[in-house]
Parts: structure tokens; C-alpha cells; sequence
């Protein structure tokens, strides 16, 4: 579903933010990606996601390439980053609206999704204020909400638990879950150890924008556990 092969990045201060990665995430994959602050984490999702360019390699979304046809894969993908920027002079439903508009929801399955992923996230009752009344905690449940409404076949966060309450990320699990059941992948950043160890079936670390470590979960963990082995990979040379 996502294929990245030997993606290099420097930015333009000569920074090499991420330094020949390969990582390959299959259909069905909860897909934990975990690393230290400027471990590259952030910019790889934006290559991913088609938000930045890269200097190398090669990114493939369901067998197409990101950079020669772009549209088409960012039709079949969604992606929250860590802090979402919404319209605040729309309300929570047209914000909403106008995503289903660019993916081509029709209005009858729109209205179903968003119905059934605000209620779940109880957010329903305030889709007609204003995004700008939003706390950030129901701002990032309402990107949550418009990443699901055309359930994508690759489904791209960066930190997606940060700002919601326990319950709401107990459901954003859940529907994760549910549409990985269904053939599609996820691939998220995180720093929080325990929940990638017990969502993720497969995991990558990431330090100084080198792939540390890949693979099943069970395997890359070990007898140590996912703290252990990430306090070990990571510690200063």
C-alpha cells in the first residue's frame, strides 16, 4: 500500500532530514513509526503525503508513484498532521462538506460517515459552530472525522493522539482498526511507546533520519519491550 524506497531529504541548510529510508507498509498494516524529536519522523510523512518534495527515492501509493501522479494518490490516501489547519470561518459541517466535495463522497454516504464518526467522537452536537470556537482537541477530531470520509486506502498521522481526551483516542483505535479490517493501511507517528507496543502490528524506529529498526512488532520489541529497546537505540553515541 506504501512503498518507500531509499528516500533521502536535506533541506535547504544542508540538514539531511531523512537519509536513504525504505519501509514498505501492506494492506491491513497498523504501522507504528517512532522516533526522537527531528528524527525525521515528521518529514517523511510529508514526502508520503506529497506536501514536500524529496531529493531521492521513490514513494509508491497503491503501486502509483507520488510524483508523477499525485492526484491520484493523494485521492487514495488521507493525512492529519500533528497540528491541523482548518478553516475557521467555516463550521464544523461545511469544513466537513468540503472535504467530501474534493474526494467525491456522494451526499448520501457523506452524511452517513459523518453522522456515525461525530457521534462516535462526540463531536455531532457542535457540527454547526464555528471552526474557530473549536478547542484543539475538537479541532483535531474534526480532521480525524474528514480523513475518514472517503476511507482511504492509506491513512497517514503524524502524532494523532496528542490533544484528545482518552476516550476519543480509544475510538480513533478503534476506527484505525476498523479500516485496516477492511484492506486499508495506517501509518503514524507516535511518542507514545505503550500504544504503539499494543495497536501496531508492525513498527520502524527512526534516529537522526536513518531507519534503526523494522518489522513485527513481537520481533522488534523482543524480551526488552518497546521502551527498553528505544531508550537503548536511541541514547547518545
Amino acid at each position: 500500500m506504501l512503498r518507500i524506497s531509499n528516500l533521502t531529504k536535506v533541506y535547504r541548510n544542508g540538514k539531511v532530514a531523512v537519509d536513504d529510508l525504505t519501509l514498505h507498509v501492506e494492506a491491513g498494516d497498523i504501522f507504528g513509526f517512532i522516533g526522537h524529536n527531528g528524527a525525521g519522523k515528521t518529514t517523511t510523512l510529508k514526502c508520503c503525503s506529497g506536501i514536500i518534495p524529496f531529493d531521492q527515492g521513490e514513494i509508491l501509493i497503491d503501486g502509483l508513484s507520488i510524483l508523477n501522479d499525485p492526484v491520484t494518490c493523494k485521492l487514495k490516501m488521507a493525512f492529519i498532521p500533528d497540528n491541523p489547519e482548518i478553516y475557521t470561518f467555516l463550521t464544523g459541517i461545511q469544513y466537513l462538506n468540503l472535504v467530501a466535495d474534493i474526494y467525491r463522497v456522494p451526499v448520501s454516504v457523506r452524511e452517513e460517515r459523518v453522522e456515525k464518526y461525530a457521534k462516535e467522537l462526540q463531536l455531532y452536537d457542535n457540527l454547526a459552530d464555528s471552526v474557530s470556537s473549536y478547542s484543539h482537541g475538537m479541532k483535531q477530531k474534526l480532521a480525524i472525522i474528514a480523513a475518514f470520509l472517503h476511507e482511504p486506502k492509506l491513512l497517514l498521522l503524524d502524532e494523532p493522539f496528542v490533544g484528545l481526551d482518552p476516550k476519543a483516542a480509544f475510538t480513533v483505535k478503534q476506527i484505525m482498526q476498523e479500516l485496516c479490517d477492511r484492506g486499508s493501511a495506517v501509518f503514524f507517528s507516535t511518542h507514545v511507546l505503550e500504544v504503539a507496543e499494543k495497536l501496531c502490528n508492525k513498527i520502524a524506529i527512526i534516529k537522526d533520519g536513518k531507519l534503526v529498526i523494522s518489522g513485527p512488532t513481537e520481533k522488534v520489541k523482543g524480551e526488552k519491550g518497546l521502551e527498553a529497546l528505544f531508550l537503548e537505540l536511541v541514547q547518545d553515541e
